[in-house]
């Protein structure tokens, strides 16, 4: 199998914050990519696209959008871990486990970064042998098509770097159907003065509140705890 760790590498720098510095990475990590050439050469064209999408215009106006992009709304964020357990107790049990798996093969990260982010990720299989690595992505495949799958809905250069992954990850890159993230407008609004609460489902003041009584259902004789 190929070696593509440095296709990795470059992918996780590309999905990162496009600051300055990465700005002036850019001609070097689209050099990488055309000489190790794990990445198919179509998609590595539009990879091109997007790195001069990049580098020519306003810098402030690219930094904004990658936030507007992959920071707000779950459906294209690079945390894959929200993409499972979302705001459960669950996702803390799991970003220990995997933080483990990174410490046990020799990489501690640093306090900022969380292990479920897309570019930590990226790094860790960058260290791996080429078949761990892929069979460590191939796990995580369903999350990456979802993530596409929503960048691609938004006409975003970045599902370009995501279908990457993907190819990296010997999986076939297609458009799925995903849960889009309800309107900012909507998840924030206020409710109206003096009309009630505002969690759905609550009467307004004066009208009948229903109560829902569910029976608990005995426990069976011998199960397990």
């Amino acid at each position: 199998m190929k070696d593509n760790r440095y296709s990795l590498r470059a992918l996780a720098l590309l999905l990162g914050y496009p600051d300055a510095a990465l700005r002036a990475q850019l001609p070097a990590l689209m050099d990488v990519l055309d000489q190790e050439g794990s990445v198919p050469a179509a998609r590595r064209a539009e990879l091109r696209s997007l790195a001069a999408d990049l580098s020519r215009r306003d810098p402030l106006e690219v930094e904004a959008q990658y936030v507007e992009t992959f920071d707000r709304g779950r459906a294209t964020s690079l945390h894959l871990f929200e993409h499972v357990h979302g705001d459960s107790r669950d996702r803390g049990p799991a970003m220990v486990d995997l933080a483990q798996t990174y410490e046990k093969a020799g990489l501690r990260l640093s306090a900022e970064e969380l292990p479920d982010h897309l570019c930590v990720v990226l790094e860790f299989a960058s260290t791996q042998p080429p078949q761990l690595a892929q069979d460590f992505l191939g796990e995580m495949a369903h999350i990456l098509t979802s993530i596409f799958s929503a960048l691609l809905k938004r006409g975003s250069p970045y599902a370009a770097a995501v279908a990457a992954v993907l190819e990296l990850a010997g999986q076939r890159v297609q458009a799925v159907p995903f849960v889009a993230d309800a309107p900012l407008d909507d998840s924030w609004a206020e409710p109206e003065a003096f009309d009630g609460c505002s969690t759905k489902g609550q009467s307004r003041p004066g009208e009948a509140q229903p109560i829902h009584i569910v029976r608990k259902a005995p426990a069976a004789q011998g199960a397990a705890v």
